[in-house]
């Protein structure tokens, strides 16, 4: 969810200081770009090279910078921003971001801000509890500010009670799930197939194909990062997800894959089906590897379940079925007609004429055709843009 996004953490004057570092560190471990702001008070209790080794930018913590006549522009970091997160949060803060006060680049940066702004408050019982912080906190939230609530425990002061600042991993947590909230495919469920599939011959050789897997796991990839809980069903691939939130099921017969379909499909609001499959598997397997004696050998075979045409047979009407075609001939009616037979509401097609198209490459030159048989055709791109491509198309059916 944080992958990319540019975000400003402000740290105020407080003990709870020493934990913006493991936050900086989970930001950028997510993915997003820190740049790190702080009051004049705060360098008293976590030092800037702290935070600029672990966020890989310089601390900023005054308007100007006297060794080169330049300023830290507010007006500029506050429209450079995704997020805004304050952590920690002090009472001398809170009462000035409240009140429009800006006598630092922390909150001047804050009302410049275009973007959400989180705040993390971090003080003693007493100054949690004073009339006076709660007023700030009720107009701050009345601005769309959004709190991520103090923990209960022991404070600095030695007394028991509310106003340790959330941990990090609840910070990331709280942050995480607003975000995803408010995606397009938020409380989507998505399964999204991958790779080939290999069909045992003996126990050392099999059939299967050249796919790599790496289209399927960029449509799972940007599912993901729409807001959608993607199950990720692939055959033998060594491709890893960039999103962490995909539950990935490792496969290796198309019998296998069939299974892994059948146990998620039930649940799944959106089905991408871009494995390549095996049409056929040997009729049995040798129990010990084949030794070459002739100059031929025979190997029967029997088609494998079409997984595809099974999820087309059963799917519910609130289901978007999404299927592949790799063609090599006569492609645009070989791919309208597994559009209509295996019951789909667009199908993907590409060619292995097309070059930089198909197995084992980063790019991808697509086709989508949907049920009106509405044709939309794209130049060569990434996997990781053809994905979006591909995405783009699911959130606007689901809006119909």
């Amino acid at each position: 969810m944080l992958k990319d996004k540019k975000v400003i953490l402000g740290v105020c004057g407080s003990i709870a200081a020493y934990k913006s570092a493991l936050l900086v560190r989970l930001l950028v471990k997510a993915g997003a770009h820190v740049q790190v702001v702080m009051t004049p008070d705060a360098i008293n209790f976590i030092t800037p090279l702290t935070l600029s080794t672990l966020s890989k930018n310089p601390v900023l913590s005054d308007y100007f910078k006297p060794e080169s006549g330049e300023w830290n522009n507010h007006v500029a970091l506050g429209l450079w921003a995704d997020l805004f997160i304050i952590a920690p949060a002090s009472a001398n803060t809170l009462a000035k971001m409240a009140g429009g006060l800006t006598d630092n680049l922390l909150t001047a940066v804050y009302l410049s801000a275009k973007c959400p702004v989180y705040f993390a408050p971090a003080m003693d019982l007493d100054m949690w509890k004073h009339p006076s912080t709660t007023e700030n906190i009720t107009k701050l939230q009345s601005f769309g500010n959004v709190m991520i609530a103090p923990g209960y425990g022991e404070l600095a002061s030695g007394l028991q009670g509310e106003g340790r600042m959330a941990e990090p991993d609840e910070i990331m947590a709280l942050l995480t799930a607003d975000i995803k909230k408010k995606l397009p495919l938020a409380n989507q469920k998505a399964m999204v197939t991958a790779g080939p599939t290999y069909e045992a011959i003996d126990p050392v050789r099999f059939i299967g194909n050249h796919s790599s897997g790496k289209m399927g796991f960029a449509i799972a990839d940007e599912l993901a990062q729409l807001g959608a809980d993607v199950t990720l069903i692939s055959g033998p691939s060594a491709q890893v997800s960039k999103q962490r939130s995909v539950k990935r099921i490792d496969v290796t017969t198309a019998a296998e894959m069939l299974q892994a379909c059948q146990q998620n499909f039930t649940t799944a609001n959106i089905c991408v089906m871009s494995a390549a499959v095996s049409d056929y598997a040997p009729v049995t397997m040798a129990p010990k590897k084949i030794k070459k004696k002739g100059d031929t050998l025979t190997i029967e075979t029997k088609k494998t379940i079409d997984i595809l045409k099974f999820l087309g047979d059963n799917k519910r009407g609130d289901q978007l079925l999404v299927g592949f075609a790799l063609e090599t001939d006569n492609e645009e009616q070989n791919a309208v007609d597994k559009l209509k037979k295996k019951n789909l509401d667009f199908i993907v097609l590409n060619s292995l004429v097309d070059e930089g198209a198909g197995f084992r490459v980063d790019t991808n030159k697509i086709t989508i055709i949907d049920r009106d048989l509405k044709k939309t055709t794209f130049g060569l791109k990434s996997k990781e843009d053809v994905a979006h491509d591909i995405c783009e198309k699911i959130v606007t059916l689901l809006k119909k």
